[in-house]
């Protein structure tokens, strides 16, 4: 499928489209779905209670990764959310606790002042869209891609999406970053060879194992 003539303003109105159509969903539907996508995250990726995971504070209906975080704490993993601490650079993670000193962001989204600065070994990443390749469409600043690519080794790139955010294609360019999994409430689809597999639970706790062990994951912190 060829990309369109003018790829930014095709995007921008992919995202509002893709916006408008998350929020037209209704909280019950919402909550059902994240439900059940705790549920595939738990028993698909036993890994991240042993990693340092970086997830997002829920904004504009996205999934809320937070039952699941309170599952990793308690089972020993760290947890970090991400801080924009300049345009155009990599996000900056920073540990979070139930209680931890937080502020508002970018966007209003609260973050976490203060707090150790920790590189995350896995990535719960939420997107405005997901493509059947396994690429993300974000919001456009360009953040996400920038601080995954710069991170050596790569860490465990889970999306974690609802089903209404797919998309045929995103026409990925250079500077995208692909998926390993994208977690929705049909189930977990591992990104293999270019395109999304749905597979059970038991399969994703053993990619997931395996991806980690081949990139040297959980990394050795700073803090």
């Amino acid at each position: 499928m060829s990309a369109p003539a003018n790829l930014i303003e095709w995007r921008k109105e992919q995202r509002a489209s893709l916006l408008a159509r998350r929020a037209a969903c209704s909280p019950g539907e919402r909550a059902a779905w994240n439900d059940a996508i705790m549920g595939f995250l738990a028993a698909g990726f036993p890994i991240l209670r042993k990693l340092v995971v970086g997830f997002c504070w829920p904004y504009k209906g996205e999934v809320d990764p937070r039952p699941l975080i309170h599952q990793l704490r308690e089972a020993g993993a760290r947890v970090a959310l991400p801080a924009v601490v300049a345009k155009r650079q990599p996000l900056e993670f920073r540990e979070w606790w139930p209680g931890a000193p937080m502020q508002a962001g970018a966007l209003g989204i609260p973050m976490p002042e203060g707090t150790p600065v920790l590189t995350p070994d896995a990535v719960l990443v939420p997107p405005v869209g997901f493509s059947d390749q396994g690429w993300r469409l974000g919001y456009g600043g360009g953040y996400f891609d920038r601080t995954l690519a710069a991170l050596s080794p790569q860490p465990l790139k889970i999306c974690v999406a609802h089903e209404v955010s797919r998309i045929p294609t995103i026409h990925p360019q250079p500077h995208d970053v692909p998926m390993d999994f994208i977690v929705t409430e049909a189930g977990i689809h591992a990104v293999d060879d270019g395109r999304l597999q749905l597979i059970s639970g038991a399969a994703g706790a053993q990619l997931s194992a395996e991806i980690a062990a081949r990139r040297g994951l959980p990394r050795r912190q700073a803090h």
